[in-house]
């Protein structure tokens, strides 16, 4: 109603809103021209209704019914033409209109109803038609990525872009799957995020929130919601849906495994190991909503090498001692590897049973492959902070070749590398990368310009003081090679490989090079 009194043809006629100005906000959907006093009838709902008021009842207890009609009937606004029957509105009609919350417009002077129809009807069925276009549009986009196999967060980014706010996929238990929210938003957007989901649920659609459920075939996977945002031609609705076909359809292509699940919490450990995020609220947030509670548990930062980890196994097996965890894929350095980066929180800290418990989990319960199994652990943490200092604390842990002549299981703690433990605590420190730089450059600079081997020569001894046979078969070396390799990293850097104290401080420098390049 608000934007037909700024038409020309509305303006011509000096319109003058008697009824509140809130109520111009009313949708038209058409434009109906009458003076019958029955006209209430006739009407579908939505319409605006031009009128002189010649056929309009004259008693006052009639024209309050007649409003009341209108009102019922679904009208959406009511235009009075003054001067041919009525030279000045009856009070009654603005009352009624008043109570019953019913547009009410005057035109103080004659205009041609046709032009004012025509130009209504012109804009209707333009906004309509832009409407189509870019609902046609947004189908076509989403098809697209639906027939290119794109995974579930870069349908959700498609979303936020083309809606111009938040956008956020969760499962049915309400854990964040996938989300594109401005990182300001994110600590209080994700806080207790499944309380308020589990709400706006409840309100059924009446609240803020956009809600569309992401399911085919009679399965409900789960749920699409937007945050408030500006206006789309193609409709708000139309084009969450759109993106829950292209979810929908992806979901039946992947089959029985989860891929949401797996591509979105792999996509959230890569993001907090990278520090890609504003904030560390906003992280812990995002994380809690994931399904990882942050506060008031206890984190591990843990990896699992030596064998194959099937990824989401890591939350089923933290269950079992009321925990949950979140996994993504890793490499290893310095060793070729696969291997699986986990985020574990617990009640409290784990026992070794539950740590051997959780080993086997975390193959099935397969006792060969357990047998291969290396488990590195940093330290017990709280807050998302020092979450991830176990985790690189657990990164740097898995460095190390696997223990030679080990059996069954090997678990490793930072208490078992106190070396390691330093290093990482210390990751950042400027003097600690000088260090590392004064001691080793002339080997860089050797492997650099020859493709050489030098550092992880030097890393082999390093790993098998006193056993240089050891040493020798972890770099898969012949023993004289080997030995004339370790005479010129001793040339090279001017040191005596025998001396204990070289020795160590080779050894930080060398943690320390490997932490920093991670």
């Amino acid at each position: 109603m608000r934007e037909i009194l700024t038409l020309p043809a509305v303006a011509n006629g000096v319109p003058e809103v008697l009824a509140v100005d809130e109520l111009l906000d009313a949708r038209v959907r058409w434009v109906h021209v009458s003076d019958s006093g029955g006209v209430a009838r006739l009407l579908d709902g939505g319409e605006l209704l031009l009128s002189t008021g010649s056929g309009w009842p004259t008693e006052p207890a009639e024209l309050d019914a007649f409003i009341a009609g209108l009102v019922e009937a679904g009208l959406s606004g009511l235009v009075l033409e003054l001067g041919v029957h009525y030279r000045y509105v009856p009070a009654v009609v603005e009352r009624s209109a008043r109570e019953h919350g019913l547009a009410l417009v005057v035109l103080h002077r004659e205009v041609k109803f046709v032009a004012l129809t025509e130009a209504v009807h012109s804009r209707i069925i333009s906004e309509q038609t832009t409407a189509l276009r870019a609902r046609d549009e947004v189908r076509e986009r989403f098809t697209a990525l639906s027939l290119r196999g794109s995974p579930a967060d870069f349908i959700v980014h498609q979303l936020a872009q083309t809606l111009g706010s938040a956008v956020v996929l969760e499962n049915l238990a309400h854990e964040v799957v996938a989300a594109e929210v401005p990182p300001a938003d994110e600590a209080e957007l994700f806080a207790d995020w499944e309380a308020r989901s589990r709400f706006e649920h409840r309100r059924g659609g009446i609240g803020e929130w956009l809600i569309v459920p992401v399911e085919a075939r009679g399965t409900r996977w789960g749920h699409l919601i937007a945050l408030p945002g500006p206006v789309h031609p193609a409709g708000r609705t139309s084009v969450l849906e759109q993106g829950a076909i292209a979810l929908a359809l992806g979901r039946l292509a992947d089959g029985p495994s989860d891929e949401w699940t797996r591509i979105g919490r792999q996509r959230l450990v890569d993001g907090l190991l990278a520090g890609r995020f504003a904030g560390v609220a906003g992280a812990a947030a995002r994380v809690a909503a994931a399904g990882l509670p942050i506060e008031g548990a206890v984190l591990h930062g843990m990896v699992a090498s030596g064998a194959p980890v099937a990824s989401g196994v890591a939350d089923a097996a933290a269950r079992a001692f009321a925990g949950r965890a979140i996994d993504g894929a890793a490499n290893a350095a310095g060793s070729s590897t696969s291997a699986r980066i986990v985020l574990v929180s617990a009640p409290k800290a784990l026992t070794e049973a539950q740590v051997q418990a959780f080993a086997l989990a975390l193959v099935g319960g397969d006792r060969a492959a357990a047998e291969r199994l290396v488990l590195s652990i940093g330290a017990p943490a709280t807050g998302l902070e020092g979450a991830l200092g176990s985790v690189q604390e657990a990164i740097d842990l898995a460095r190390g070749p696997r223990p030679r002549g080990a059996r069954g299981l090997v678990v490793r703690r930072g208490d078992d590398r106190p070396l390691i433990r330093l290093v990482t605590s210390l990751r950042d420190d400027p003097r600690l990368l000088q260090h590392s730089e004064r001691m080793l450059a002339p080997l860089i600079e050797y492997d650099l310009a020859r493709d050489g081997d030098l550092l992880s020569v030097l890393g082999a001894m390093l790993a098998h003081p006193g056993n240089r046979t050891a040493a020798a078969g972890a770099s898969h070396l012949s023993r004289s090679v080997f030995y004339q390799r370790i005479s010129l990293i001793g040339d090279l850097l001017d040191v005596d490989l025998d001396d204990g104290e070289v020795l160590t401080a080779l050894h930080l420098a060398l943690l320390v090079r490997r932490s920093a390049a991670h």
